[in-house]
């Protein structure tokens, strides 16, 4: 594991680019310290970490996520939800703890989107007996991620969208002035309307949403 993520160090620490790092800082309001590494660059430099045959054991995987979420420069938790779903078919139950982990800690939407439809999306799929437990938690929690991540979780399962649980998150937290709860309520729906528009029409219309989830909502159906 230390090698893993020593060598990875050395590798983002020799790329790096203070102008853009210093760009990236100021969009993402000077939450986080930057390398600079532009996405595309980024990956190129981790591309080599993720063959099968460089990937650590997957018993190492949590010590190796939380170590790298510590660190300062957003490039590793950038780094290691892309590692993380490397893993997806390999999910175990407890490893939605790290995946709250992961939620609750550094968290911006640039990590926890990623995380909820891609990780916990993926996690769900292969668990779908834990989702009540947890979506219930994370809607009663007070934490605009964790309740966002509720809301995301199904946001690419088209056909296998369960309608209910996208109702009772939107309903549990319809009282809500958090942008970033309203905009992920817009978005599920706007995406589910690839789907199913006339659910999203019918749902939307008996519901009473705040004027930016409607208008995400309806995006790709009204004129």
């Amino acid at each position: 594991m230390t090698e893993f993520v020593d060598t990875l160090e050395i590798e983002f620490q020799k790329n790096k680019n203070l102008k853009v790092a210093v760009e990236q800082k100021a969009y993402m309001r000077n939450q986080f310290e930057f390398y600079g590494l532009k996405a595309t660059n980024r990956r190129e430099i981790q591309k080599p970490f993720f063959y099968e045959k460089y990937l650590p054991e997957k018993k190492e995987l949590h010590d190796i996520v939380k170590t790298l979420w510590k660190k300062p420069q957003r490039e590793y938790q950038l780094f290691s939800q892309e590692l993380v779903f490397k893993y997806v078919k390999q999910f175990e139950k407890r490893d939605i703890e790290l995946l709250e982990y992961m939620v609750i800690n550094k968290s911006w939407w640039d990590t926890v989107d990623y995380i909820a439809y891609k990780l916990i999306g993926g996690y769900f799929k292969i668990y779908p007996e834990e989702i009540k437990f947890n979506v219930d938690k994370w809607l009663n929690s007070k934490n605009i991620w964790l309740q966002r991540s509720a809301l995301l979780f199904q946001l690419k399962y088209k056909t296998e969208l369960d309608t209910q649980i996208l109702s009772f998150c939107i309903n549990s937290l319809l009282d809500t002035k958090e942008f970033f709860i309203n905009k992920a309520i817009g978005w599920v729906l706007r995406e589910y309307s690839r789907t199913n528009p006339k659910w999203v029409m019918e749902f939307v219309s008996k519901t009473k949403l705040s004027t930016l989830s409607e208008k995400e909502a309806l995006r790709l159906i009204k004129d």
